[in-house]
C-alpha cells in the first residue's frame, strides 16, 4: 500500500464537507440539516457528523432556534484571504486615490474578515490626520462604517450566524452596537440611506461614511469609505460626500464584474 492510500481513504469525508460548505454558500442563507441531507444525497448520520465537525472548527454556525446552519467566522476568513490574494488592490487602488482627490479626505478600502473588517488600502489626503485604519489592521465590523456597509449587504440570516449572541459584539466604553436587535435596526438604516456612518467610535473626533461594492451576485466584496474631522463637516454635507463615495463604489463594482 502506498503512503498516499490513507489520504485517499479520507477523501470522501473531505469532499462531503466541502459539498456542505458549497451548498450553504450558494444558498446565501442558513440551511436546515434535512435540506443538506436531501440535496446532497448523504446519510443523515454522515451529515450530522460533518456539521458537528465544521461547527467545532468555526466553518459553520448552528442556529438552534431556527434549526439551521450558516457559514461561520472561519469560512469568512477564507473568503477574505482570497480577496487579499486576488487582484482587488490593483482594481481598487486608483479608485481610492481618485476618491481622495474628489473629496479632499482620507479614504480606505476594507473587506469583511469574520466579525471584523480588514483594511487592504489606505490613502491619506494631504494635511489630513493619520488614521488607525492602516493596511492590515483589523477592527470590529460593528464599530466601523465599512463594516456596517458590508454587513448591510449580507442576508439577515447570515448576519445572525456571524453574531449569534451578545458576546459577539464589541463595545468600547459601552458605545456602539451591542445586541442583535440594535444591529438589525442599524443595518436597516444603512440600507434606507444607502450608506453607513460612524461617528468617533474608532478615533474620537473623526467620522466616516462608507458604501459597499457588490459583485455580480450582489455579495458585498469590499467597502469604500472616507474619514474626516467631524467638526469640519456640517451634518447637511454628509449626504453629498456619501453620494461621491457611492459613485466610486459603483465604479469598483463594475470593475469587479468586468463591466468597465
Amino acid at each position: 500500500m502506498s503512503p498516499a492510500s490513507p489520504q485517499r481513504g479520507n477523501a470522501p469525508a473531505a469532499a462531503h464537507a466541502l459539498d456542505i460548505l458549497g451548498l450553504i454558500a450558494r444558498r446565501g442563507e442558513p440551511v436546515p440539516a434535512a435540506t443538506i441531507t436531501r440535496e446532497l444525497g448523504l446519510p443523515r448520520s454522515t451529515v450530522y457528523h460533518l456539521l458537528s465537525v465544521l461547527t467545532d472548527r468555526g466553518y459553520l454556525t448552528h442556529l438552534p432556534d431556527e434549526r439551521r446552519y450558516g457559514l461561520g467566522v472561519a469560512a469568512y476568513e477564507l473568503g477574505s484571504a482570497y480577496q487579499r490574494q486576488a487582484p482587488l488592490q490593483r482594481l481598487a487602488r486608483g479608485i481610492v486615490e481618485r476618491l481622495v482627490d474628489a473629496t479632499g479626505h482620507n479614504a480606505h478600502l476594507a473587506i469583511l474578515h469574520g466579525r471584523d473588517v480588514l483594511y487592504v488600502i489606505e490613502q491619506r489626503a494631504p494635511g489630513r490626520p493619520l488614521l488607525v485604519t492602516d493596511v492590515g489592521v483589523r477592527l470590529p465590523a460593528t464599530l466601523t462604517a465599512t463594516g456596517l456597509a458590508l454587513l448591510a449587504g449580507l442576508p439577515p440570516a447570515q448576519v445572525r450566524a456571524l453574531f449569534p449572541t451578545t458576546h459577539a459584539f464589541v463595545q468600547p466604553d459601552g458605545r456602539g452596537v451591542g445586541s442583535a436587535g440594535a444591529l438589525r435596526r442599524e443595518l436597516q438604516q444603512v440600507r434606507a440611506r444607502g450608506y453607513a456612518v460612524e461617528d468617533g467610535l474608532v478615533t474620537e473626533g473623526l467620522n466616516s461614511v462608507a458604501v459597499a461594492a457588490p459583485d455580480h451576485t450582489g455579495h458585498p466584496v469590499a467597502a469604500l469609505a472616507v474619514t474626516y474631522p467631524g467638526a469640519e463637516m456640517p451634518a447637511d454635507e454628509v449626504d453629498g460626500v456619501a453620494r461621491i463615495v457611492g459613485a466610486f463604489a459603483r465604479d469598483l463594482s463594475r470593475r469587479l464584474t468586468g463591466r468597465l
